[in-house]
């Protein structure tokens, strides 16, 4: 569903998500695009959405989380022997040979850069052994690392299976944790590189049109590609105007120039309307008398123009425009987190009330045990007095 306003969600990194809607005050931009999200690269805000939350087909958009997740759970440097089956993969390749030995990094820009196939399952093979561990692995990857929720990877490039899925909300907040890692964010945003290898040597080149500057357009920072006949064209961008760094996902254009000129007005309309400012660990803010901090670093978005941040008392700090709507929140800490109080006490502990009535008893029936012991003996003592 098309949002003829903007959409505003906090996304946690290692954290689940909440969300709120909020009118935006510029019109949205209209796109041809089936499925759209756009993204505050730092804070996680959506500030646009078009069924970002609808499962699609993301052709070789896969290959950002299968590069993420290589990056982070292995070497770079580590040597990898390409594997046999490489021989019968389908699309795109970078012409590897069975049994060449190549770095890990290699492979991760070959399958970035060139959108290489056999690199792609070169590296799935390498890191896990098999497709079905693969599958396995990088879901579990994805959702405790990142907390999504509605994707589903059986591969490791994207090539069509009605069970490999994801959601254009799904691959920004993707691209967002990967643009956190130095080395994601180098070969995402390489336009050439030169390509020495068993079979080919060649300089490859992105396929990503605004990333090479075949379509200009100031600030794009990274940016991949995608298509199969069933997803058509996908493309994933990263762009930075040094106050605000956007995410855009377009999934399901008929035409490259259509999902091109989708990103554009994108980028536009965030650049226009919205900036980033980051909250250092430790700032301090008040809702009334009560006091909190900010638990780590993390960005707000805020609109340009006339906004106001307010703190109520639950801790959450709200990013309110002009006209009172929220545009972001982000949870804050108490500033002195209280521990539970040791109560240290040398008087001895109350007894409860049959307790007491348990002791009275006690005590009563050893009163009346001593009496009869007492006039037994006294009978027994006057007994032996007249028997003399």
């Amino acid at each position: 569903m098309r949002k003829f306003l903007a959409l505003f969600m906090l996304l946690f990194v290692s954290m689940d998500s909440s969300a709120e809607l909020v009118k935006a005050e510029a019109d949205a931009p209209v796109l041809t695009s089936e499925a759209a999200v756009l993204m505050d690269t730092q804070s996680g805000a959506i500030l646009f959405g078009k069924n970002e939350e609808t499962k699609m087909y993301p052709a070789s958009l896969t290959k950002i989380a299968t590069a993420i997740y290589a990056i982070e759970t292995a070497d770079l440097d580590e040597q990898v022997i390409v594997s046999e089956e490489i021989e019968n993969i389908d699309g795109t390749r970078v012409y590897l040979n069975p049994g060449e030995q190549v770095s890990l990094k290699k492979l991760v820009q070959g399958m970035l850069i060139n959108s290489g196939n056999d690199a792609a399952l070169a590296i799935a093979i390498h890191l896990d052994g098999s497709l079905e561990s693969y599958s396995e692995n990088i879901n579990k990857f994805l959702e405790k690392n990142i907390g999504i929720e509605d994707t589903h990877f059986i591969n490791p490039h994207g090539l069509f299976d009605e069970n490999h899925y994801t959601t254009a909300k799904d691959l920004g907040m993707i691209v967002n944790y990967a643009m956190n890692n130095p080395d994601f964010r180098e070969i995402f945003g390489t336009k050439e590189l030169e390509w020495d290898g068993e079979s080919w040597d060649t300089t490859i080149l992105s396929h990503h049109r605004m990333l090479k500057g075949e379509i200009p357009y100031e600030g794009v920072t990274g940016g991949k590609t995608g298509f199969v006949d069933q997803s058509k064209q996908t493309l994933a961008t990263t762009a930075d105007n040094g106050k605000l760094k956007l995410t855009a996902i377009l999934l399901k254009s008929e035409y490259k120039r259509k999902i091109y000129e989708d990103t554009s007005k994108l980028f536009d309309f965030g650049f226009a309307n919205f900036h980033s400012v980051q909250i250092r660990k430790g700032e301090k803010f008040n809702s009334g008398n009560l006091k909190f901090k900010a638990g780590d670093d993390m960005y707000l978005t805020e609109p340009n123009g006339q906004s106001e941040r307010v703190v109520d008392d639950a801790g959450v700090l709200r990013v309110e425009n002009g006209s009172g709507e929220t545009i972001h929140f982000v949870e804050l800490k108490p500033l002195i987190e209280k521990k539970p109080e040791v109560k240290k006490t040398t008087e001895q502990p109350e007894q409860s009330g049959m307790l007491s009535m348990n002791t009275l008893l006690g005590a009563a029936l050893f009163v009346l045990g001593a009496i009869a012991w007492l006039l037994n003996r006294k009978q027994k003592k006057n007994r032996r007095i007249r028997s003399r």
